[in-house]
């Protein structure tokens, strides 16, 4: 997949907002919360055009249940792609427009996810030098094949001091 970076815009609130109320009318109460994270989350930040979305669920084995519904309404089905106890649906094909990211409630993952979208929110100067590497790796690749990869070691960095920044925040 080819990658699109575009500038930050408030739409990408619009069309979480629009999932959140699709995806009630399918799962109803399997989910108890959504959050919005990635980059799409964080006002200013350049970012793929495409919405990263977390469903916290009671269990992840029915979120199997759904899934020719889901397909139905043309959602790629990728399973776990690399995270125990993720399942994760893509919508759009090609030009992408989701990414839901379903996790059972106590999922590790939960935390670094929404630590590191609060950290960005916090630190503006942060998310605005990682804008920047995204731009200039995206300037390097076309494709997400080579940008993806290359991006691993400064978001892990980026991980650790949102981490480090939580961790120190909740002890005040």
């Amino acid at each position: 997949m080819q990658v699109r970076l575009t500038n930050y815009t408030e739409d990408w609130i619009l069309m979480f907002q629009q999932e959140v109320q699709l995806l009630k009318s399918i799962f109803g109460d399997e989910i108890i919360s959504f959050e919005h994270f990635g980059s799409t989350s964080i006002p200013g930040m350049k970012a793929k055009p495409v919405v990263d979305m977390m469903c916290i669920v009671k269990d992840i084995e029915t979120i199997d249940l759904y899934n020719e519904q889901m397909k139905s309404l043309n959602y790629d089905l990728t399973g776990e792609w690399g995270i125990e106890g993720r399942r994760l649906f893509r919508k759009g094909g090609e030009n992408r427009t989701h990414h839901i990211h379903f996790y059972q409630f106590g999922n590790p993952h939960i935390k670094r996810h929404l630590v590191f979208r609060d950290y960005l929110l916090a630190h503006p100067k942060e998310a605005s030098e990682y804008s920047k590497f995204k731009e200039d790796l995206a300037d390097k690749y076309e494709s997400t094949h080579d940008y993806s990869p290359a991006k691993k070691a400064f978001v892990s960095h980026l991980e650790e001091k949102a981490l480090a920044w939580y961790k120190q925040k909740s002890h005040i």
